[in-house]
C-alpha cells in the first residue's frame, strides 16, 4: 500500500493529518487519519460499487437520531459521498469510532456487551424501512456455495490441496445433507457481518458500536445472528483447524441480546440450526477458496499460502458446525 494515498485530497480537512496503515482487514485497504484518530480513510476492494454508501448514510443517519455511536460518511469537498480516482478505485472517509478491536472473545462479561450493543444496534434500526441499492446477491445462498465446492473439486483435481480438501467436503456435504433448519424467514435491518472483529470495545469492555457497514441489507434474524454467534462463540478464533463452540460464551450473549431487543418464538427456535448452517456454508466457501487461491486476503504469518489458510480456515469452521450440531438442545433451551 501507498504511504500517502493521493485520495486524501478529496477531503481538505483531513489532507494534512498523518495516515497510519491499518492491518487486519481482509478486503478493504485501510489508513487511520491523524494521531490520535479522527477518520478512516478507505479504498474500497472491487466488489463494492459507489452505490453501497447511499444504504450507509441511511442506516448510520438513522442510528444516530436513536442515539447510537457509529461511524458516519465524511462527505469529500464536492459533498459526494465517495471519491472514484481515475483508476477507477472507489475511496470513502468515514468519522474515527473510538475504543479497541478483538478477533475472539473468552470472556462473558464481553461476550454480553456484544450481544447487548448488537441489541440495541437491532432495536435502534427497528424502526427503519429502506431498499438498498447494492446488494450481495448470493452472500447466503448455502446451496450455490456447496454446488461451487462440488464443482472446484471437479475442476481442480490436480492441486496440490485436493486430497485434503476433498476428505473435508466428502464430511460437509454430508452434513449439510442432513441439516434442518430455516432457509428464508422475514427479513429487516440487517447489519451482514457481526464477526466479533466488526464491534467496538472500550477501556471498560462496554460496547461501543459496530463497525464495516458495506454488508449493509435486509436480511432474516437467523442469517443475522447466526453468523454473529459462530464468531462470538468460538473463544480460538478462526485460524484453528479444531474449534469448539463455547456454550457459556452464547448463553452471555443471549442474555445481553435479548435484554435490549426481543424475539418472536419462530425466531428463537431458528437460531441455533442456523449457526450450524453458517458454519457449514463459510466451510464450503473456505474449502473451495483453498482449491481457487481466491480467497480476498491471507496471513503469510498463519499459513505459507493463500490455499493452505483457506484449508485451515475451512477445517475450523466445518468443526465448529460439528460442535453447534451436539449442543443444538441446549442453546434451544436457553433461548426458551
Amino acid at each position: 500500500m501507498p504511504e500517502r494515498p493521493a485520495a486524501i485530497a478529496a477531503w481538505s480537512d483531513l489532507a494534512g493529518e498523518p495516515l497510519l496503515p491499518l492491518e487486519g482487514g481482509l478486503i478493504n485497504a485501510t489508513w487511520q487519519v491523524g494521531q490520535p484518530g479522527r477518520a478512516v480513510l478507505q479504498r474500497l476492494h472491487s466488489i463494492f460499487q459507489p452505490n453501497v454508501h447511499d444504504g450507509i448514510e441511511v442506516v448510520t443517519r438513522h442510528l444516530l437520531a436513536r442515539g447510537m455511536n457509529t461511524p458516519v460518511l465524511i462527505p469529500t469537498d464536492t459533498g459526494e459521498l465517495c471519491r472514484v480516482d481515475e483508476t477507477g478505485d472507489c475511496w470513502r472517509a468515514m468519522t474515527w469510532l473510538p475504543g479497541h478491536t478483538l478477533h475472539f472473545i473468552t470472556d462473558h462479561a464481553i461476550a454480553h456487551q456484544a450481544g447487548s450493543l448488537v441489541g440495541r444496534w437491532h432495536k435502534a434500526t427497528s424502526d427503519l424501512v429502506h431498499e438498498f441499492a447494492f446488494q450481495r446477491v448470493g452472500a447466503h445462498d448455502t446451496d450455490a456455495h456447496m454446488t461451487k465446492l462440488r464443482v472446484a473439486l471437479e475442476t481442480h483435481s490436480s492441486h496440490r490441496l485436493w486430497d485434503p480438501t476433498a476428505r473435508l467436503a466428502e464430511t460437509l456435504l454430508q452434513t449439510w445433507a442432513g441439516w434442518s433448519g430455516r432457509l428464508d424467514g422475514p427479513t429487516r435491518i440487517a447489519h451482514g457481518d457481526l464477526k466479533v472483529s466488526n464491534l467496538r470495545f472500550d477501556a471498560a469492555g462496554e460496547g461501543v458500536g459496530i463497525l464495516d457497514l458495506d454488508t449493509l441489507a435486509n436480511l432474516p434474524i437467523d442469517r443475522e445472528l447466526g453468523d454473529a454467534w459462530r464468531s462470538w462463540c468460538n473463544p480460538g478464533g478462526e485460524d484453528l483447524s479444531k474449534a469448539q463452540f463455547n456454550l457459556q460464551l452464547f448463553e452471555a450473549s443471549a442474555q445481553g441480546y435479548l435484554a435490549h431487543c426481543s424475539l418472536s418464538a419462530e425466531d428463537r427456535q431458528s437460531l441455533p440450526a442456523a449457526i450450524e448452517r453458517i458454519c457449514l456454508e463459510l466451510a464450503s466457501r473456505f474449502a473451495a477458496d483453498a482449491l481457487l487461491e481466491s480467497y480476498f486476503g491471507w496471513d503469510p504469518r498463519v499459513a505459507p499460502s493463500r490455499g493452505e489458510h483457506c484449508l485451515l480456515r475451512a477445517q475450523g469452521q466445518m468443526s465448529l458446525a460439528l460442535s453447534v450440531r451436539e449442543q443444538q438442545a441446549a442453546m434451544e433451551r436457553i433461548l426458551r
